[in-house]
């Protein structure tokens, strides 16, 4: 299973926020936190938080965080 990134998010609470609406309409996310959980920074806490979708899954996941924008449920990912 190859995973692309959806997008890059500056906290860890807004990825979740992502990636619980894209499970909602069945698809499964990965929400990269490893190095923003650390109590040091790092690089990776500078670039943000990550949401992983299946390649396959991707042009789904875009319309879906599409909806969200136009109803205005969140904000956009800072960077694909």
């Amino acid at each position: 299973m190859k995973l692309s990134k959806l997008g890059t998010y500056s906290t860890l609470t807004e990825a979740s926020l992502v990636k619980a609406k894209l499970e909602t309409f069945g698809i499964d996310a990965i929400v990269e936190e490893d190095a923003a959980s650390s109590s040091i920074p790092t690089f990776n806490q500078i670039e943000g938080v990550k949401v992983l979708v299946r390649e396959s899954d991707l042009a789904t996941a875009y319309e879906v965080l599409g909806r969200m924008l136009a109803s205005g449920e969140d904000q956009p990912p800072s960077s694909q």
